[in-house]
């Protein structure tokens, strides 16, 4: 069974993974919520680890960040 704990550690380590590659393009959260047509607010959260995103909204990102679902993904798992 998993522990909400480790779901925690989880959905952090995908939001650090999220900012990483905005910032390593040098995007702001306005920018990458536009290009994901998702709300600045709500990118903000992934980042900080405090949303449990659905598999649209990853795809959205990876397109929006220009990279695929396992570029993503790596090193959350």
């Amino acid at each position: 069974m998993v522990s909400k704990e480790h779901d925690q550690r989880i959905l952090k380590k995908f939001g650090a993974r999220v900012r990483a590659l905005r910032l390593s393009q040098s995007l702001s959260q306005e920018v990458l919520a536009d290009r994901a047509e998702l709300d600045r607010t709500y990118i903000g959260g992934v980042e900080r680890g405090e949303r449990n995103l659905s598999l649209i909204n990853i795809f959205k990102l990876a397109t929006a960040l220009g990279t695929s679902i396992t570029d993503l993904m790596r090193g959350v798992e």
